[in-house]
C-alpha cells in the first residue's frame, strides 16, 4: 500500500511459499484490482484458508494448495502451470516475497516436503518474472522455518539467488 500511495505503483503483487496461507494478506487483497496474491501453501492446514478455487473478486488471487505429503513436483507445477503465468499476466510494478521455508522437508511443523533446492528454484523464477514485469523490483521479506539447519540451507539458497541478480 505504501509503494502505491507513495511512489506511485499502480501494480503490486505478493507471493507467498510460506507452508501457512496468507489469509491476511488475501483478505486485503481480493478487492482490489491493481493487488496480486499467489500462493503455495499446506491444505487443509492452519488457517483453514486458501481454497484453489478462492480467486478474488477480480481473478487476482491464485492459490496452489498442497495436501500433505506432496513435495517438489506439486510446488514446480503449481508454480509453472499457475502463479508464474498468472504473475506475468498481471504485470505488477514491485514484487514482494513472503519467503516463509517451514514448508522444507525436515520442518516439523508442517507435512510437505520441499528440499533447498526447491528454493534455489522458485526464486530464481520469480525473479526472471520480475525482470519481465517490473525492473527487477523484488522485496523478499523472511518468514517461517522451525528447523534451524534446513532454515539456514534454504535461506542461503534464496539470498544467494537475490544477490546474484
Amino acid at each position: 500500500m505504501h509503494g502505491r500511495a507513495r511512489h506511485g505503483l499502480e501494480k503490486v503483487a505478493v507471493i507467498d511459499f510460506d507452508v501457512h496461507h496468507g489469509n491476511g494478506t488475501q483478505h486485503m487483497f481480493e478487492h482490489d484490482p491493481g493487488l496480486f496474491y499467489g500462493s503455495s501453501h499446506q491444505w487443509p492446514a492452519y488457517p483453514g484458508t486458501g481454497a484453489i478455487d478462492e480467486t478474488g473478486e477480480f481473478e487476482n488471487i491464485f492459490n496452489v494448495p498442497m495436501a500433505p505429503g506432496e513435495g517438489s513436483q506439486a510446488f514446480r507445477k503449481g508454480y509453472e502451470k499457475g502463479i508464474l503465468p498468472a504473475l506475468r499476466k498481471f504485470n505488477p510494478d514491485l514484487l514482494l516475497l513472503s519467503a516463509g521455508f517451514d514448508a522444507h522437508a525436515r520442518d516439523p511443523l508442517a507435512q510437505i516436503n520441499l528440499e533447498t533446492e526447491d528454493y534455489d528454484w522458485v526464486t530464481r523464477k520469480l525473479l526472471s518474472v520480475a525482470d519481465e514485469c517490473c525492473a527487477g523490483k523484488v522485496v523478499s521479506l523472511l518468514e517461517g522455518g522451525y528447523n534451524l539447519d534446513a532454515l539456514r540451507e534454504s535461506v542461503q539458497a534464496h539470498v544467494r539467488v537475490l544477490m546474484a541478480d
